[in-house]
């Protein structure tokens, strides 16, 4: 797989977001359950915290890229 990175991300509701990728497929994650199940992502288990992300040139991170989340995890998990 060649190097993979997110062009754009939109919050859609809930835990998903869009995420246009560089190859130009867009997907649709729910983080949900990897919030739940990840203590250290457990302040994004609070939306107005999940909603607030950035994109940091490579992939979506929140809080000032502290908390980040590979963009190939992002691709492989995402419908």
């Amino acid at each position: 797989m060649d190097l993979l990175w997110i062009n754009n991300a939109q919050y859609l509701g809930d835990y998903r977001l869009l995420l246009t990728f560089n190859t130009g497929e867009q997907k649709v994650f729910d983080g949900e359950e990897y919030v739940h199940s990840h203590p250290l992502f457990a302040p994004l288990q609070n939306l107005a915290i999940y909603k607030n992300f950035d994109l940091d040139g490579w992939t979506v991170s929140w809080q000032n890229g502290a908390l980040d989340l590979a963009p190939e995890y992002l691709y492989e998990n995402g419908k």
